[in-house]
Formats: C-alpha cells, structure tokens, sequence
C-alpha cells in the first residue's frame, strides 16, 4: 500500500513544488496539504497520514510546535523535516526524524528519503521511538545547535561534533570543513559559521580562515607581524597581520 502523505509548508510555492516531486514517486499518496500549524494538526487527526513533510520555519506555530502537539496515542506518523536552515536539520537529526531535507531540495535526495520511509512503514516500535526522540528534541529546540556542524560530502549530509573539526577554509563561494583525515563542504559562508561558533574555541585567524584553538600544534614566526599556524594534522594556515595579536593571547604566546 502507497503510504499516505501530507505536506506541511507555510509558502504554497514550496508546497506546489514538493507535490509535484512527490507526485512522480511510486510509493505514496499525497493525501492533504496544510499551510500552517493548526491546519497541519487539524489534518492529523481527519487523515492519518503515514508520512508528514513537515517544514519547521513555519509563523505561529513551528514545524516543532505542532511535534510537539501531536497526540500521544493512535498511529505514529513517520516525519521528514524539510527546511532551508541547516541549524535547523541539525536538530531534525538529533531528534531521529527519518530524513531532513534542505531547500532546494533534489530529486535525489527526495527519493532516498521516501525509501527511508518505506522502509519504517509498519515497524510500529521504531515508530513510536522516533516520535519520541522527536517531542523530546521539541521540548528545548535550541539544546544542540553550538556542538553540531553540518558537512555536505556528494549528497549525503553528515552531523559533525565541533570538537571534531580542525579548521574551516573559504575557497571563492565554497567553505569547506576540514577534519583530521577528510575534507567536506560546510552549508554556510564563512561568517555565519563564525557566528554560531561564537561561544566556542573556533577563531578567525585570516578573512578565510576559522580554526579551533585546541587543534593548534605550532605557532611559527614568519615576520614581527605575520605567523604561522600549524595544526594538528599537519596543515598549515598563515595568521593575518589584522588577527595576528588577537591569537597570540588567546593561546597566550
């Protein structure tokens, strides 16, 4: 049987596009359609839809909010969260929801989601387990956002610890995340990664270099105002003359 399936997402654009990305998928039935909260609430309880496209950035009332509001009892809906803000599939993943997609979202990545899906479709335990990791994660929204990064590597989106990352590198549009052994394209530019990462011990050392402090092995002296950092794995970044003084007394050289 098609799973029944209803798309949640407060722009009738978004709603019309992902409707007709669904409609070419053999696997499911596209039951309703809700513009709000209330609305996608409302059509829970008249159709009982397997599978929910729900987008989070929602006014009113958040794709979180209405987790957060389901019922308890009766059939658990599989959830895939669709948003255009990665900070925001950060906390899809954490919670289990069966996949996170990030606007513009591909055919690709739309399909392998509603295999995913398929796949659950009358494990009721995984379910329910899923539901609840969800409405916990919905309970505090903000818990998670500083420790995690989203790395992009082909067409699969990872979840990274901060602690893991050694450094994030500008290159023209792209940023890249860089770790002990591999490199992977990070979701954002430069300064909104710098941003988030305020709290942490990520440092701008060039206006294409964020590194973490704690990774730093060597600080080598290039000139009286220009140094050179050395990282943990090997690599090497060069301290602008702008940030040069700043670094030194963090790392209190």
């Amino acid at each position: 049987m098609k799973l029944k399936t209803l798309i949640v997402d407060d722009e009738p654009i978004a709603r019309q596009v992902l409707r007709e990305e669904l409609e070419q998928l053999d696997d499911l039935e596209i039951v309703g359609e809700a513009a709000n909260g209330n609305a996608a609430l409302a059509a829970h309880r008249e159709l009982s839809p397997d599978l929910i496209f729900l987008d989070l950035q929602m006014p009113g009332m958040t794709g979180f909010d209405v987790v957060r509001k389901l019922p308890p009892s009766g059939p658990m809906p599989m959830i895939v969260i669709v948003t255009a803000f990665d900070q925001h599939a950060i906390q899809a993943f954490d919670a289990g929801a069966i996949d996170y997609l990030l606007k513009p979202i591909s055919q690709d990545r739309l399909a392998q989601a509603v295999a995913r899906a398929v796949k659950m479709h009358g494990r009721p335990a995984a379910l329910a387990a899923q539901m609840a990791s969800i409405q916990e994660v919905a309970e505090s929204p903000h818990a998670k956002l500083a420790r995690r990064i989203v790395a992009r590597s082909g067409e699969e989106y990872l979840l990274l610890n901060a602690d893991e990352v050694l450094a994030f590198e500008a290159e023209g549009d792209l940023v890249w995340i860089i770790t002990a052994k591999k490199r992977y394209l990070a979701t954002q530019p430069l300064q909104a990664i710098q941003n988030k990462l305020e709290s942490t011990g990520f440092r701008r050392i060039h206006r294409k270099a964020l590194v973490n402090i704690d990774h730093v092995r060597k600080m080598s002296a290039l000139s009286s105002q220009r140094w050179l950092v050395t990282l943990s794995n090997g690599q090497e970044f060069i301290v602008s003359k702008r940030q040069a003084g700043g670094v030194r007394r963090l790392l209190n050289w």
